[in-house]
C-alpha cells in the first residue's frame, strides 16, 4: 500500500513539476506581450494563478514523500530511526491527517457551490474554470492523506523493528 501510494504522488510531482516551467514561460509571454507590443491578455495573466495553485497544492504530497517540506529539527536531527519514525507518526495523527480531515471538510460545500454555479473568472474575458481550480483542493486534501498513511504504516514498520532504516523505501 505504501509503495502504491508514493508512486502516485511521485507520478502527480513529476507531471505537475513541468508546472513551474509553463508557469515560467507564460509569465515570460506576458511580459512580451505588454512591454513589447502592448498587448495584454487577462486569460495568460490568469493562468499563471492556475498553474502556480495547481503546481503547489498537486506537489504537496509528493513534497512530503521526499522529506521537502519544513520541519523543526531541534529534536528531529540528532534522533534515532526509531524516534523519528515515533515523531512522523505523531505528526500525522496530531497535525497532518487533521488539517487534511478539516480541509476536506470545509472544503467541500466551498466547493460544491463554486460548481453548483459554475464559478469563473470576475473578469469577462478571464477564464471561467475556477471551479475546477478549487476542486484541486479536494485532490490536495486527498494525496496528502494518502501520503500520510504511507508515512505512517512505514513509521509503525520502523517502531516495530521490521523495518531497515538505512535503506530507502523502493517504488
Amino acid at each position: 500500500m505504501a509503495r502504491w501510494v508514493e508512486a502516485l504522488n511521485e507520478a502527480v510531482g513529476r507531471v505537475v513539476a513541468w508546472f513551474a516551467l509553463m508557469m515560467v514561460l507564460i509569465q515570460f509571454i506576458v511580459v512580451i506581450l505588454r512591454y513589447v507590443f502592448s498587448v495584454g491578455s487577462i486569460p495568460l495573466q490568469e493562468s499563471i494563478l492556475y498553474t502556480h495553485g495547481i503546481l503547489f497544492l498537486l506537489a504537496a504530497g509528493f513534497t512530503l514523500k521526499r522529506d521537502g517540506h519544513v520541519r523543526v529539527d531541534i529534536f528531529y536531527r540528532e534522533a534515532s530511526a526509531r524516534k523519528k519514525a515515533i515523531i512522523d507518526l505523531s505528526g500525522v495523527l496530531v497535525m497532518l491527517w487533521p488539517v487534511c480531515f478539516a480541509t476536506w471538510y470545509f472544503g467541500w460545500s466551498f466547493i460544491a457551490n463554486s460548481w453548483r454555479i459554475r464559478e469563473g473568472s470576475l473578469e469577462p474575458s478571464g477564464l471561467h474554470l475556477v471551479f475546477l481550480l478549487k476542486t484541486i483542493i479536494l485532490v490536495f486534501a486527498a494525496l496528502l492523506a494518502l501520503q500520510g498513511l504511507s508515512l505512517a504504516a512505514r513509521s509503525i514498520l520502523v517502531i516495530k523493528g521490521r523495518a531497515d532504516t538505512n535503506i530507502p523505501p523502493k517504488l
